[in-house]
């Protein structure tokens, strides 16, 4: 073994064991109820996160060099304001949707948020565990960076430095909406960042394209203001779970319901007993590749579906993608809007309601019963281990008075997007197994999907295992070295794969409430390469480059489906 491999695997080692130690850690204080960021609770949290520097948290580590594209991602996943506020709360659906709170959106994230008053923030959990350990770490890395803030903004003899004085003016300007002159904001900034002039107008004008985020230097402010009322006053940062939200969670409540009603849809409208298709993707590349062709035949014409799917993903064409949406509610897709807390919307595709006229030519079955014509479920993305919850409950038998009516499933596609390992942004993946991450799970698979469907396509496919990891957000450089480099083989990382898996073979092995010959279908798009710099999560998003990646794997899977 070379020196670097045996360097290699105590650092991977290190870091797996710093993974475990972060989530027995969540999971205790949220069993408790409440914790201070900066008490004996929070600091064990901090430890294991600085021992993992995680790579979408850049510099954590260093203790003077704020980390500012980790700093625009977090802040793009917590709701709005949440700088300024010293307690946080994190709750279950509770009826705040009907209070006169504001509901504020968490960005990136399906999360539904309350403003209180000027100090606290509501944050509505439904999706499981994994959005509670998400965010909390995320709250972990914001209260670090602020401590660096803070030591930034004081001198040799701990007095406070010019710097963070001209800081509070400046917000106090931007506040007011008057003007101040911005290279000079920069240059004091510069300093409390702990980082270049350069780097530092970098990094403000991506606040800036955000639509999610406060005012860059608005955010600076708050996150050292808090922490100085903290240092100074004892005016101690707080994160708190009601005890709803620890009542609830784990008990499938939310994913129960939805399952619920979309298999009452499918009922009262005769569908219930049909062959079912169901794919997990996002909510326009099915009716899209439908769709789009027969509906802009004319605007744009000799368009193949990536090029139109590329189209319809620009801002400027917000009127088509409505024009395509209207379209298919009008020709055999329906939508199912969620009310229950997952954020998971669904439509339903009744493929006997297709013909030449309303869909694209090879969507369209050559002719047979009705009853033998497939229906096809599209649910959005799930996460973490809400994949599990809503997939466990969805492959259930549809109770209907003294009846238990199973589901005729006979095709389960998973498309989702993905860190890979062995390739680059926009290329696709092809499990053949999920390794789930801090656990001996594993768990092969049959894909119906493999690199010679791809091969007339022209975005790169690789094949082999994918560990399905606890958070994308607690991976470094060196576990992922170890899972690419060792036996294991390792092609990409993801969040629900193996909870999928698992919910799929409960339901078709153990507890025979669907076919035992189910078809499954996995396919990933690499939304970022966490090995190389620079193309972390934190850099940010995929844009166009996805669209190819994306609606390659949609027209294989339904190509599946129509064969």
């Amino acid at each position: 073994m070379t020196n670097n491999k045996k360097r290699l695997r105590p650092r991977a080692q290190e870091s797996r064991a710093a993974i475990e130690r972060l989530y027995i850690a969540m999971r205790h204080l949220f069993i408790r109820g409440s914790y201070k960021p900066l008490g004996v609770s929070g600091e064990a949290l901090i430890e294991a996160l600085m021992t993992l520097r995680p790579e979408i948290y850049g510099s954590i580590a260093d203790p003077e060099r704020v980390e500012l594209n980790g700093l625009l991602y977090v802040f793009e996943r917590l709701p709005r304001g949440i700088e300024e506020c010293r307690f946080v709360q994190l709750i279950s659906k509770e009826g705040y949707e009907n209070s006169s709170f504001k509901t504020l959106e968490a960005g990136k994230r399906r999360r539904n948020c309350y403003r209180v008053d000027d100090t606290q923030m509501l944050i509505e959990v439904t999706r499981g565990r994994s959005d509670i350990y998400d965010i909390m770490t995320h709250l972990t890395f914001m209260y670090v960076e602020a401590e660096k803030i803070r030591r930034n903004s004081l001198d040799a003899k701990g007095q406070t430095r010019r710097e963070w004085q001209m800081l509070k003016k400046i917000v106090e300007l931007e506040q007011k909406g008057e003007i101040y002159n911005k290279e000079v904001a920069y240059t004091y900034l510069t300093s409390i960042l702990g980082r270049t002039f350069e780097e530092t107008v970098s990094a403000s004008e991506r606040f800036e394209e955000s639509k999610y985020v406060n005012n860059f230097f608005e955010i600076i402010y708050n996150l050292g203001r808090l922490s100085f009322e903290e240092a100074l006053h004892d005016n101690d940062r707080e994160i708190t779970f009601s005890s709803a939200l620890r009542q609830k969670i784990g008990h499938h409540i939310h994913g129960e319901l939805w399952a619920s009603n979309i298999k009452q849809y499918l009922f009262d409208n005769d569908l219930l007993e049909r062959p079912l298709h169901i794919i997990s993707a996002n909510t326009h590349s099915v009716m899209n590749t439908i769709y789009a062709p027969v509906v802009l035949k004319n605007t744009f014409p000799n368009y193949n579906v990536i090029e139109l799917a590329q189209e319809l993903s620009m801002e400027r064409n917000k009127s088509h993608r409505k024009k395509v949406k209207q379209h298919a509610l009008k020709n055999g897709m329906f939508q199912i809007d969620d009310t229950t807390g997952t954020s998971l919307t669904v439509q339903i595709f009744d493929t006997a309601k297709f013909n030449t006229k309303n869909v694209a030519a090879n969507f369209v079955l050559p002719e047979m019963p009705q009853a033998q014509q497939p229906v096809i479920l599209v649910m959005d993305y799930a996460f973490g281990e809400q994949a599990f919850e809503t997939m466990d409950e969805l492959l259930k038998p549809f109770d209907h008075q003294d009846q238990r009516i199973p589901l005729n499933v006979h095709s389960v596609s998973i498309m989702g997007k993905a860190g890979i390992l062995k390739g680059k942004k926009g290329d696709i993946m092809i499990p053949n197994a999920h390794v789930f991450e801090g656990t001996a799970d594993n768990y092969p698979f049959d894909n119906d999907l493999c690199i010679e469907d791809f091969e007339d396509t022209e975005v790169a496919v690789c094949d082999g295992p994918m560990i399905t990891v606890l958070g994308t957000s607690l991976q470094n450089r060196e576990i992922l070295k170890f899972f690419f480099n060792s036996s294991w083989q390792v092609i990409g990382l993801e969040m629900e794969g193996a909870h999928y898996q698992k919910a799929i073979q409960a339901a078709s092995k153990i507890r025979n409430s669907i076919r035992d010959d189910i078809t499954v279908r996995y396919a990933y798009y690499a939304s970022d390469n966490p090995m190389i710099s620079g193309q972390t999560l934190a850099s940010g998003s995929l844009g166009l480059v996805g669209v190819k990646p994306t609606y390659t794997i949609t027209q294989k899977i339904l190509q599946k489906i129509f064969v």
